[in-house]
Parts: structure tokens; C-alpha cells; sequence
């Protein structure tokens, strides 16, 4: 990853500058007391990437104690008797539909593990397209992003137009 010298950022990024307030402790579905802005503030500081580690380590517990709820209550639910053909039906599709939830989820996890794995290898933040800062309020909305706004916005544009191609 290139070192940015001076601040390193846009006059963009530079206007999103966030500053933590509070712990990050108390998250839920991976929101967090928020930062505010604060202008000078360099980009990918300890306490931020401290901030964003917590953020991604609760969001991941909150997954995995929610796949361990899953699991335990299709446990209870495959004990139980269920009455005529419509009503199983109806039951396993809940259980087709939870488990696809599930799958989702453990593609999500692996994208949080990915992200620690930035934030350790000092890569987080940055976009993997251009080096470029990623910036701190998409960070905050999508702590797993790995592009910035403008290089998601030209991945996507060409992944639709190769599916127009096919």
C-alpha cells in the first residue's frame, strides 16, 4: 500500500474527516456511536482503526451468536411433530429461507475477517483499486468496503456492462 504523504487526502476526504465519540461498545447490527468530523484530523489513525477493529468484532459477534440461535432453534424445531403436508411444507421453506440467511451471513463473516485482516496488515481504508483513502464516513456506513465510492461505482459499471455483453 502507498504511503500518502501530508495528509494524504482529497479536499472530499478531508471534509469527511470523522472523530470518535464514545466507545464502540453497544453495537448493534454493526452500528456504533458514531465519530464527528473534525478537519485536521489525520486519515487511519490508531484510535480509528481501533474503532473500526471494535466495530467489526461486535458486528461478527452479533453474526455468530445469531447463527448459533438459528441452529439451536432448528434443532428444537426438527424434534417437533408437524401436522399435515401443507404445515410441513410451510416449515421447511422457513428452514430453506433461514439457512439461506445463514449462507449470506457466513460470506459476511468472512468479508469482517478480511477486514481485521486489513486493519493488521495496515492496508484498511484504502481503496484496493487505487490506493486512494476510502473514507471514513463509507467506512462508517460499510466497514467492510474495500473500494471507494468512485471505484465501486466504475466496478459496477463495467460488471453491467459485461452482463449486457453476454
Amino acid at each position: 500500500m502507498p504511503h500518502f504523504g501530508g495528509s494524504g487526502l482529497s479536499k472530499q476526504n478531508q471534509d469527511t474527516q470523522l472523530h470518535f465519540q464514545g466507545p464502540a461498545s453497544g453495537i448493534t447490527n454493526h452500528k456504533a456511536e458514531r465519530y464527528q468530523a473534525m478537519k485536521q484530523e489525520p486519515y487511519m489513525t490508531q484510535e480509528q482503526l481501533k474503532y473500526f477493529r471494535e466495530k467489526l468484532l461486535k458486528w461478527r459477534q452479533d453474526l455468530l451468536d445469531e447463527a448459533d440461535a438459528t441452529i439451536k432453534g432448528l434443532r428444537s424445531e426438527s424434534n417437533r411433530e408437524v401436522g399435515d403436508e401443507a404445515d410441513r411444507a410451510t416449515v421447511e421453506s422457513d428452514h430453506a429461507i433461514e439457512l439461506r440467511v445463514r449462507d449470506r451471513q457466513r460470506k459476511l463473516l468472512k468479508k469482517i475477517d478480511e477486514a481485521l485482516d486489513r486493519i493488521e496488515d495496515g492496508t484498511y481504508g484504502f481503496c484496493e483499486e487505487t490506493g486512494e483513502p476510502i473514507g471514513l464516513a463509507r467506512l462508517e456506513a460499510r466497514p467492510i468496503a474495500t473500494m471507494s465510492v468512485e471505484a465501486q461505482e466504475r466496478y459496477e459499471k463495467r460488471e453491467r456492462h459485461l452482463a449486457e455483453v453476454r
